[in-house]
């Protein structure tokens, strides 16, 4: 297999520098270009500047020059900018993993539009321990599908910009599916005051956000004299950069489709 040539946007923000990172590490990978916005002062520096590796490559705002010499794009990005980095890839035909969370339903519309041009893969969470998890809480929410009540918690470092995390909607839409619900109809982001009685259908979600954690989310199955919790926590970003060029791997020499991790690992 040639190698994937990756161009990483949003290359010196924390997630980027290990991307870059796991791009170098990679025997099947070659890192084509490091993007960042117009205005960033790390322009014109070695990518792997920021980690004490030299990659040959500069930081760039230029994403059509960048996309004219790669194969996959990895986005960990922002909503805005990972749209205008879409619209890019599909002028030049070039494979997107977008690894980032918070869109609106127009902009998850838009990634479903794209793909039938290119292959995108689009996952709340590139771990490959988090989409086991998805599917053991499929299997947990059908087997404890009456008297327990679950909760979602999740808790992030303080720079996180949206909640819940794309990760702990992913969960509740699992268990929501299971039990044959939709989560628009059942979910409740936060309580407050005086709440009433919790119903039975309700998906409950709690947000953290502190310091330095890098993500920990957990499901809670809360029956009469015993809970079952399904957790998983990320020490380092490293999990979600192997996810990302093992999502590379499996979208290379495909013509378009929309994709997640799932599929990547052959869940489905």
């Amino acid at each position: 297999m040639s190698k994937i040539r990756y161009a990483i946007a949003g290359s010196a923000g924390r997630m980027g520098r290990t991307l870059i990172e796991a791009v170098l590490d990679d025997e099947h990978a070659e890192l084509s270009a490091a993007l960042e916005h117009a205005s960033s002062p790390a322009l014109g520096k070695d990518a792997g500047e920021s980690i004490g590796r030299t990659s040959g490559i500069k930081i760039g705002a230029d994403v059509d020059a960048a996309l004219a010499v790669s194969d996959c794009l990895i986005d960990f990005t922002r909503p805005e900018g990972t749209l205008l980095h879409l619209e890019a890839c599909c002028r030049h035909r070039v494979s997107l993993v977008i690894g980032t969370t918070g869109f609106a339903t127009e902009g998850k519309a838009a990634i479903e539009a794209a793909a039938h041009d290119i292959p995108v893969v689009f996952a709340p969470n590139m771990a490959v321990g988090v989409n086991a998890v998805f599917r053991l809480l499929d299997v947990a929410a059908r087997i404890l599908n009456e008297g327990y009540d679950v909760e979602v918690i999740e808790a992030h470092h303080r720079h996180k910009v949206d909640a819940p995390s794309g990760t702990a909607l992913r969960m509740g839409e699992v268990v929501a599916a299971a039990l044959g619900r939709t989560l628009d109809e059942c979910a409740v982001y936060g309580r407050e005051g005086h709440t009433g009685e919790r119903p039975a259908t309700q998906i409950g979600f709690s947000t953290i956000r502190g310091g330095d954690i890098v993500g920990d989310h957990t499901v809670l199955f809360a029956g009469v004299g015993e809970r079952i919790e399904i957790t998983h926590k990320s020490a380092s970003r490293v999990s979600y950069a192997q996810g990302a060029l093992r999502a590379g791997r499996f979208m290379h020499g495909k013509p378009n489709g929309l994709f997640d991790m799932q599929d990547v690992l052959g869940l489905r």
